[in-house]
């Protein structure tokens, strides 16, 4: 089971979690990797516009805040190892996500971080979700997703 953590400065929120899954890098990069079938293995997307490729800007609809489209950058790219999303204008607020896969033998341990910053952030972060049980599910969805 996936468990997330969070911190919180005055400035600064993450987020992150980490699982181990069954399954080569390679598998798991192509669920990550694949926008078009995101929302049929990962229940906290309902949907993804565009490719996921470094360079790229992807607009994503999540479940929590089913109105708004996220506008993401896809920065940097490590294929089957790792890539980067990021959305906001720094320095008043900026969210950036990592996204980590490690080799293990046979297995993978994925490993998400969600950074968020700014001048903003004291006076939102109490209308930002609990992002706690979504990265937990995030994670428990990929797993499942690379298992099968």
């Amino acid at each position: 089971m996936a468990t997330a953590t969070k911190q919180r400065t005055t400035f600064r929120m993450s987020c992150e979690v980490a699982i181990e899954i069954a399954a080569s890098p390679e598998r798991v990069w192509s669920l990550l990797t694949g926008a078009r079938a995101f929302p049929s293995w990962n229940s906290t997307v309902k949907s993804i516009d565009g490719e996921i490729a470094e360079g790229n800007t992807i607009k994503l609809v999540a479940t929590v805040a089913p109105e708004r489209t996220f506008k993401l950058k896809i920065g940097q790219v490590v294929p089957a190892r790792g890539m980067v999303w990021s959305d906001g204008f720094a320095p008043m607020f900026k969210g950036v996500r990592t996204f980590t896969l490690t080799p293990q033998g046979e297995r993978t341990t994925f490993h998400m971080i969600e950074v968020f910053s700014g001048a903003m952030l004291p006076m939102i972060a109490g209308s930002l979700p609990d992002f706690k049980p979504i990265f937990e599910q995030y994670a428990e969805d990929l797993k499942r997703a690379a298992e099968n």
